[in-house]
């Protein structure tokens, strides 16, 4: 989302609130105030051979009618237009969580088709129908004097969120203050996690994310289908069709909210075109500087951050962190390349408010895991860092690239989770990267120019379970450079398991590209730690 104001996108998700004969079920009572257009048939097997079709045939992007009025929703008219909660698909049921939706602006002018599904009362037959939520601007709360005033009736909303449980607080006035996923803007869509707060986003699809020579396409979703939940269901399914210049997919969403909130997905992707960079299971984060790169006088707070580090479970079964960086105005991809990965994600570790001191809580924020939920074959996890000054863009992101070629014509089936959460979801005994400290190399009065020291903090179980007496061995390499001054040792504030690496790195004079630094513990043949991974740049 680098083109839009993350700060005013995340306030604004906080604060915004066949034929009629044909025999219905108890379940197709028209909800209150929503007006429903005309019955068709529908199938997540005909959406699929849908989007196979489509691609076959040239791109049509729809646009929004009233132009000039969506221009003049900017940032601060959009957030005064408030979905009226009364009006929420499925405000009466079935189901716990009502449904809200976004009014489009000035950022978000792609038109989205709306769909209640509903089953037919036919034993022999049984059909799933769909019909379209029409726009009607007096579902949303809004000034007098708002330019949205002047949107007329061809307009479609801009996305929709999925409010907390009207069941839970038994109360409207509750549930309609708070939601917990959010689909708007292309194909962008988030979750709160344990915290009950927005951070990162994730996307339906990457491509050609800073590709030389490439423009990023930006395919949106234009069409969602909501399926009524069955009675006492914590789960939200709901189907998509996503299209644009080189790909049209589909996409069937199963949400849970839990402690956090849990998606399954299964995409159906279909290429019009070669597509350079074709990034899967997309994320996207920010991250302007934490304690290891802050310069002097950048900001008053410690720290600014969604997310502060890439996790990796590899095929081969090895856990990596790798911290975020600030590439120093350079744009970054870093490729980790493997086979069949166990999962991946953009975490928050930094989970104390001592350490951003900022009210809106990025201790709070998201961490997000992906879950490959079959083989995903040959490929590399690709982190993408660009340069930010400045807390209101995403400038990092991270997705699975496939190692073979993505051609015009190629499909794709894909099923894989997300975790919306505070932590990683699957527990290793294997102690975690807490810290990465750099500064000057050397000790006081010998501190030669050009060298650094670096430490790093590891805590956990396995270091927890050292016999009395023994000291980690540190595994430690680099691409280039002189390594000295390596030390292992307990870290003294009494905490259990909690120890530290010091070593200096020199002698990169002759170097310009970044340098790979690569750390882990261990004692004799046992893993300690998760292999810690470092880009470190030199100019």
């Amino acid at each position: 989302m680098s083109e839009l104001n993350r700060r005013q996108f995340l306030g604004l998700l906080a604060t915004a609130a066949a034929s009629a004969a044909l025999p219905w079920s108890d379940a197709m009572a028209v909800d209150a105030g929503l007006t429903l257009g005309p019955v068709h048939a529908f199938s997540w097997q005909g959406l699929i051979a849908e989007a196979r079709l489509l691609a076959q045939q040239a791109f049509q992007p729809a646009l929004q009618p009233n132009h000039d009025a969506l221009e003049q929703i900017d940032w601060q008219a959009h957030g005064e237009i408030h979905f009226k909660p009364e009006d929420a698909l499925f405000a009466g049921g079935p189901g716990q969580y009502p449904i809200a939706f976004f009014h489009p602006g000035r950022f978000f002018q792609s038109p989205v088709q709306m769909y209640r599904l509903d089953r037919l009362l036919n034993e022999r037959q049984p059909q799933t129908i769909a019909r379209e939520i029409l726009f009607d601007k007096r579902h949303f709360a809004m000034p007098d004097d708002s330019p949205a005033q002047r949107m007329g009736p061809q307009t479609r909303y801009a996305g929709f969120r999925i409010q907390e449980s009207r069941i839970a607080n038994q109360s409207r006035l509750d549930w309609h203050q708070n939601d917990w996923a959010a689909f708007l803007g292309a194909s962008y869509f988030r979750a709160i996690g344990d915290e009950y707060q927005y951070g990162l986003s994730a996307r339906g699809i990457a491509i050609n994310t800073v590709e030389p020579g490439q423009h990023e396409e930006f395919p949106a979703f234009t069409r969602f289908y909501f399926d009524p939940p069955a009675k006492g269901s914590d789960t939200v399914t709901v189907y998509a069709l996503l299209d644009g210049p080189s790909i049209c997919g589909a996409y069937r969403f199963a949400m849970t909210r839990a402690t956090g909130v849990v998606m399954d997905i299964e995409a159906n992707l279909f290429l019009r075109r070669d597509v350079a960079r074709f990034g899967i299971a997309p994320a996207t984060s920010m991250y302007w500087f934490s304690k290891k790169d802050k310069a002097f006088q950048t900001d008053w707070r410690p720290e600014v951050h969604d997310s502060d580090g890439l996790a990796l479970w590899t095929g081969t079964n090895e856990h990596v962190w790798r911290p975020l960086i600030d590439p120093k105005g350079m744009i970054n991809v870093s490729a980790f390349a493997d086979r069949n990965p166990r999962g991946f994600g953009l975490m928050q570790r930094e989970r104390h408010f001592g350490e951003y001191l900022d009210a809106v809580h990025y201790e709070r924020r998201p961490s997000l895991w992906i879950e490959p939920l079959e083989d995903w074959g040959e490929g590399a996890v690709q982190l993408v860092e660009l340069l930010t000054e400045e807390e209101l863009y995403d400038n990092v992101t991270v997705m699975w690239v496939p190692r073979e070629k993505a051609r015009a014509g190629a499909s794709y089936r894909l099923r894989y989770r997300l975790h919306w959460m505070a932590e990683e979801p699957f527990k290793t005994d294997l102690a975690r990267c807490v810290a990465t400290r750099i500064g000057r190399g050397g000790e006081p009065e010998k501190r030669p120019h050009g060298v650094h020291k670096f430490v790093v903090e590891f805590k956990g179980p396995a270091l927890e379970q050292l016999p009395p007496g023994a000291v980690p061995e540190a595994i430690l390499t680099t691409s280039y450079g002189k390594l000295s001054r390596v030390a292992t040792e307990a870290v003294p504030d009494g905490v259990l398991g909690h120890w530290r690496t010091f070593f200096d790195l020199g002698a990169l004079e002759n170097g310009t590209d970044p340098v790979e630094i690569r750390l882990f513990l261990r004692n004799g043949l046992e893993t300690l730690t998760e292999t810690w991974l470092y880009q470190f740049h030199t100019v």
